[in-house]
């Protein structure tokens, strides 16, 4: 047991020393362009597609689930 919090602390310890690399220039290019807005406009458009999608295969599988059900 000792081990693997031994493992999972130093394994820890090693992500936080990336997370603290100076900002990355091209998301502060992008800030300033104004271009940062269409990234997230994709990224929001994917994730609401990414919904509905879910949405309508859950309406299709409960409308073949009660036709299971009825015979």
């Amino acid at each position: 047991m000792k081990k693997i919090l031994f493992i999972l602390t130093f394994l820890f310890s090693s992500i936080l020393t990336f997370a603290q690399e100076p900002a990355v220039e091209m998301a502060d290019k992008m800030r300033e362009d104004g271009k940062i807005w269409v990234v997230v406009a994709v990224i929001f458009a994917t994730f609401i597609g990414l919904v509905i999608y879910l949405f309508m295969i859950d309406r299709k599988i409960s409308k073949i689930e009660k036709q299971l059900n009825i015979k």
